[in-house]
């Protein structure tokens, strides 16, 4: 038996064209699940599903607006209407405002929150009928070690990754009865094109995270892939509610 078989599944992935998305993307076609990117940047797409084209795996891009509830709904219904079903979805959009409290506006915070957890809970809404439809499925929700952590900059994206883990808590015990595991996943400092506009704005946070993480360096997207995998397969079938830290040990560190 292999527990990490995902030959025959459907995976949604948000923003699955690039960093940290492409990263869980990789790892799940890796199993063999057919996978859909979904996000507004056509070119970064292009280059994403090359990348998945090229270790063979069965990729296309649906253009979404994941904060819009329309959007997510259609693009449910696309997956479906391509595959037949839609098993996994991968919570994963995200941005971020880095400033300090006072100085967040009502339009940035809105942004911020939008995009990182109310796409999460508009996408899981249009992904639940269809999950319950097949028996089951698998949601993975992307948090971030500022689920648990504060930092001064951070305000905006603290709360919406620290209601990404809430939320993944509340689904997970509302959707049990219907086989779907929801579970949260915690980056640390990946290297993507959001944690260089972070190292530009904070000055001597490249130095200061591997000082701090055990591990002694930034993690990479392909971190991520092990995670993803585990989450989209049977392995964690009894697993649900849970938040994983990948982080190199960065929030256990003093």
């Amino acid at each position: 038996m292999n527990l990490f078989d995902l030959k025959g599944k459907v995976a949604v992935i948000t923003g699955g064209n690039g960093g940290i998305g492409l990263g869980m993307a990789r790892g799940i076609a890796s199993c063999g699940a057919s996978i859909i990117i979904a996000g507004r940047d056509e070119q970064k797409a292009a280059t994403a599903l090359a990348a998945l084209h090229e270790m063979g795996a069965n990729a296309s891009f649906i253009v979404a607006d994941v904060t819009k509830k329309a959007e997510c709904e259609a693009l449910i219904a696309q997956t479906v209407a391509k595959h037949g079903h839609a098993d996994i979805l991968v919570n994963n959009a995200g941005t971020s405002v880095r400033k300090m409290p006072q100085d967040l506006s009502e339009e940035e915070w809105h942004h911020v929150l939008d995009t990182n957890l109310t796409s999460a809970f508009l996408c899981s809404q249009a992904a639940y009928p269809v999950m319950v439809k097949a028996g089951g499925g698998k949601m993975i929700n992307i948090g971030s070690m500022m689920s648990l952590l504060g930092a001064p900059f951070g305000a905006a994206y603290a709360s919406s990754k620290g209601g990404i883990v809430q939320m993944s808590r509340a689904m997970a015990t509302a959707w049990a009865k219907d086989n779907i595991q929801v579970n949260a996943v915690l980056p640390g400092w990946i290297d993507t094109e959001l944690t260089k506009g972070a190292r530009r704005q904070v000055q001597g946070l490249q130095d200061s995270v591997e000082k701090r993480t055990p591990q002694g360096r930034w993690g990479v997207p392909d971190d991520m892939a092990g995670v993803a995998a585990f989450l989209a397969s049977s392995a964690s079938d009894f697993v649900t509610g849970t938040a994983i830290p990948v982080d190199g040990g960065f929030s256990i560190a003093m």
